[in-house]
């Protein structure tokens, strides 16, 4: 059997986290924007920081774990 919970939680959060799809943090006019489709360097920054801290908590602290096979 395969564990497909790092994949999962990886593209899941890539998705979420994407700087301008969803939310952007922080945005062009205020702290957080949702929905412009526009980024920055500083977002890029803030959401790496966020997508690595989120992803050392799902998969080193939680074990998240999917078997498929």
């Amino acid at each position: 059997m395969s564990d497909w919970g790092p994949v999962f939680v990886a593209v899941v959060l890539f998705i979420l986290l994407t700087p301008g799809l969803l939310v952007q943090i922080p945005g062009r006019g205020r702290f957080v924007e949702f929905g412009n489709f526009q980024t920055s360097g500083v977002s890029i920054l803030v959401h790496s920081i966020l997508y690595f801290a989120l992803i050392c908590i799902f998969l080193l602290a939680i074990g998240v774990h999917v078997y498929v096979g």
